[in-house]
């Protein structure tokens, strides 16, 4: 499954909420260097669906805010 994830790095506080289109809105407290923005977002998903984060992988957008998400099941 493939989802769209709009990323806010930087954030005070992690929060995963999603819309009514089917896309998320991850805000993260990393910053957005040497991928550990990217590395949170996978984490953040991967607990707000109650899964493992080795099945959350950004397949593209990885230097943009706008990200597409594959999540394995």
């Amino acid at each position: 499954m493939r989802i769209t994830v709009t990323v806010k790095p930087g954030a005070k506080r992690a929060a995963v909420v999603p819309s009514a289109d089917g896309s998320f809105a991850v805000s993260v407290s990393a910053p957005a260097k040497d991928g550990r923005a990217n590395a949170a977002v996978e984490r953040a998903l991967a607990e707000h669906l109650g899964i493992a984060s080795s099945r959350v992988f950004i397949v593209a957008g990885k230097t943009s805010r706008k990200k597409i998400v594959e999540i394995i099941e």
